[in-house]
């Protein structure tokens, strides 16, 4: 399945609630498992992003429509970027001239 790396920050909202965001994540994560998805990794940062989220999607269509039932919460904002691992690059990496 493809590889999804999201960078997420807090809203005023998400910060208000800070006490409640592993029981956030846990129900993340049922979600996306209902959905078909998998959560590889949740990690709490530091610097620009306060989290990372690497999960494996079926498609594009499917991923998005996780983010976005994530984003109607209000809790978070995120951006989300298609990771792709070595063997994947390798098949990129093919078809070039």
């Amino acid at each position: 399945m493809p590889s999804y790396v999201t960078l997420s920050k807090f809203t005023d909202q998400g910060i208000r609630d800070i006490k409640d965001t592993t029981k956030r994540a846990e129900a993340f994560k049922k979600a996306a498992t209902n959905a078909g998805l998998a959560v590889k990794e949740i990690l709490w940062t530091q610097g620009q992003y306060d989290l990372v989220t690497i999960i494996e999607a079926p498609n594009e269509v499917a991923a998005a429509a996780l983010g976005l039932s994530v984003a109607k919460l209000g809790n978070i904002r995120s951006e989300t970027l298609r990771a792709f691992t070595a063997a994947e690059m390798e098949r990129i990496l093919d078809k070039l001239g």
